[in-house]
Formats: structure tokens, C-alpha cells, sequence
């Protein structure tokens, strides 16, 4: 196994970085983000699917000798016809606060009974050579008619998106519990065992 090798992680949430380091634990992985490298600025998420916004997120993090990584997720909820999708956190404005897009959400499904909807990950992996690899993660379940407590920070569907077959949303549960079901722990524990066997 390859030791103690530092993984560049394309981000600045707080809440999703917490997530992400968790998997990595226990392995000879270090996962910094951008703040943690000193890297200035944003990656610019224009593209139409989650696997090039996650590459060029990811590309946005490379540095030279050094693996980079990215995730970019969706929520695609059926009555709204996918919507918001990979736009999940700036359709209720490229400024609105997490509590803002809770709340336009909800609002956006008042009155309907249909409440269910899924959520998508791809992470993209960036060797130092420059091979580029994806991992996927998706899971299904409804969303509430109100949040349960407030969302975690920048999280804005974690207080009212409840996972098929669970009572419990996303901020009600401990990190390891988050990680063994979710999306984003899926993909994420995809690229942990590639990084392993590489």
C-alpha cells in the first residue's frame, strides 16, 4: 500500500470535508482542502453533469506530483422533474444562505404528494500523472414537508431528506452513520479502495 500520501480535496465546506476525511480514516491517506494547501479562489461549475463539474473541480486542485480529488452531487427530485439536479446548491439564487435553499425547496413542493427524490455524487480522482478516475454514489428517499432541526452548515436538504426505509434525516445522524448509506460515502469509499489497491 502506498504511504502517507497527500490527497488534494476541492473544497471549502466545512460539513462535506468532515464527511469525506471520515472515510479516509485509518488509511495512509491525507486528505487536505484547498484552504488547508493554501489554494485561492473557486473552480467555476458551468458544465451539464456532475461528472465534469467534479473533473473540473478536481483539475482546479492539481498540483504537481500530487493526487487531486473532487466530488460534485445533485438532488433530483421527481415531481419537479429532476430539478434542482447539479444545481442543487444556487437554484434559489447564486447567493441564497443554506437556510434559503431549504426553504425553497420546500416551498417548491407545497401541496405535492409525490415527495420523493434522489441523491447523486461523482467523485473525480486526478493522478500525479494525470489520469482521471470516477466513482459513484446514489441513494433514494423522500423529502419532508419541514425541517426536522436546523440543516448542518452548507448542507441544505440535510434537515429534510430522509433516506427509503429511515425515519432519520441526514443531520440527525452521526458522521459514520451519514457515511455508511449516503451518496457521498458511497463514491468516496469507491475512491478509498482504488487509492488502496493502486
Amino acid at each position: 500500500m502506498i504511504k502517507n500520501i497527500d490527497i488534494i480535496l476541492s473544497t471549502r465546506n466545512p460539513s462535506k470535508a468532515e464527511q469525506i476525511k471520515a472515510v479516509f480514516i485509518g488509511s495512509s491517506f491525507n486528505i487536505l482542502t484547498l484552504d488547508e494547501v493554501g489554494i485561492q479562489g473557486e473552480a467555476i461549475e458551468d458544465s451539464f453533469t456532475l461528472k465534469e463539474n467534479s473533473l473540473k473541480k478536481a483539475l482546479f486542485a492539481r498540483r504537481p506530483g500530487q493526487w487531486s480529488m473532487a466530488d460534485d452531487t445533485g438532488i433530483f427530485i421527481t415531481v419537479l422533474n429532476g430539478a434542482p439536479g447539479i444545481r442543487a446548491a444556487r437554484w434559489a439564487g447564486e447567493t441564497a444562505t443554506t437556510e434559503e435553499i431549504t426553504l425553497h425547496t420546500l416551498k417548491s413542493l407545497e401541496d405535492k404528494t409525490d415527495r420523493s427524490a434522489f441523491f447523486e455524487t461523482v467523485v473525480a480522482l486526478i493522478s500525479p500523472e494525470g489520469k482521471e478516475y470516477f466513482f459513484n454514489g446514489k441513494v433514494v428517499g423522500r423529502i419532508l414537508k419541514s425541517p426536522k432541526l436546523p440543516p448542518q452548515p452548507k448542507m441544505p436538504y440535510s434537515a429534510i431528506f430522509a433516506p427509503e426505509g429511515m425515519d432519520k434525516v441526514w443531520a440527525e445522524m452521526t458522521i459514520e452513520e451519514e457515511n455508511n448509506i449516503s451518496h457521498r460515502g458511497q463514491a468516496f469509499k469507491q475512491a478509498r479502495e482504488f487509492l488502496e489497491n493502486y
